[in-house]
């Protein structure tokens, strides 16, 4: 995509309670953001959580558990080195 291109936008009559609002306004000013900006990143953010939940689920569908196990309760390795701790 072209820095000239635009994105398409629409609009969203949004109602909110007076003392959500106004923090929202307080935590978009201390980003140096709009209201608009802040409350578009919120939802954003929002998309992206509840995107990356359901790729998990659906990944968590496909794993084998009995290997995991397996897996997990072999011997081997290394024990961790000083410093590993932190």
């Amino acid at each position: 995509m072209s820095a000239s291109a635009k994105t398409v936008t629409s609009t969203y009559p949004l109602r909110l309670p007076v003392s959500i609002k106004r923090e929202a306004e307080r935590l978009a000013a201390e980003d140096g953001a709009s209201l608009n900006q802040f409350v578009a990143s919120a939802v954003a953010e929002k998309v992206a959580a509840l995107r990356t939940a359901a790729f998990f689920e659906r990944r968590r569908g496909r794993a084998d558990f009995d290997a995991f196990d397996r897996i997990m309760a072999r011997d081997g390795g290394v024990p961790p080195r000083q410093g590993d701790e932190n």
